[in-house]
Parts: C-alpha cells; sequence; structure tokens
C-alpha cells in the first residue's frame, strides 16, 4: 500500500471510530493490519483507544442509576470525539499517534 492510501485509511478509521464506536476501529484493523507498519500502527491505536472508551461506556451505564454514571458516559462521548478528531488530523498529516488514557490490548 501506498504512503497516502495508509494515510486515508488510518484517517477513516479515527473517523470510524466517532460514529461506529470500536467496529471501525476492529474492523479496520482485521483488514489492514498486515498493509504498512503506518496504518497498522493506527487501527491497533484506534483499537485500543475504543476498547477503553467501551469499557469507560459500560461503567457509566452500569453506574448510571448514581447520578455520576450519566457523568461518565457523558465524558466518554466528549473523550471520543475529541481525541478520535485529533489522531484523524494527525494521521491525515502522515505524523504517528498514540492516544492518551488508553489500555494496551493490541499491538
Amino acid at each position: 500500500m501506498n504512503p497516502s492510501d495508509e494515510k486515508l485509511w488510518a484517517t477513516l478509521v479515527h473517523v470510524g471510530g466517532i460514529f461506529f464506536n470500536f467496529l471501525a476501529a476492529l474492523i479496520g484493523y482485521l483488514v489492514l493490519k498486515d498493509r504498512g507498519p503506518f496504518v497498522r500502527s493506527h487501527t491497533a491505536t484506534a483499537l485500543n483507544f475504543q476498547l477503553t472508551m467501551l469499557i469507560a461506556e459500560v461503567v457509566g451505564w452500569l453506574t448510571s442509576w448514581l447520578i455520576i454514571g450519566f457523568f461518565i458516559v457523558a465524558a466518554v462521548y466528549i473523550v471520543r470525539l475529541v481525541f478520535s478528531i485529533i489522531a484523524a488530523i494527525k494521521a491525515n498529516q502522515g505524523q504517528w499517534y498514540q492516544y492518551p488514557l488508553s489500555i494496551k490490548f493490541v499491538s
């Protein structure tokens, strides 16, 4: 895969995380992980972040009977949106990016 295609797919995986949560990152990782080091790094990073956000969101919904759960869910949506946009911009510029606050599940 040429570098411009790698940048495109890495950007799309990050943007897909905004709309489809972890599914876009999981599909992107499974399909594109052997296509190049840049796209592999970005898809693995996106998948790790989206799985971390999924865990936080589940915790938020489980604690929603307490008032704090709604704040956790709202924070997850905001963090997912902001950091996915930042990662998509970095990927589009051809820069390597690691999400903060993410647990490393895949590498």
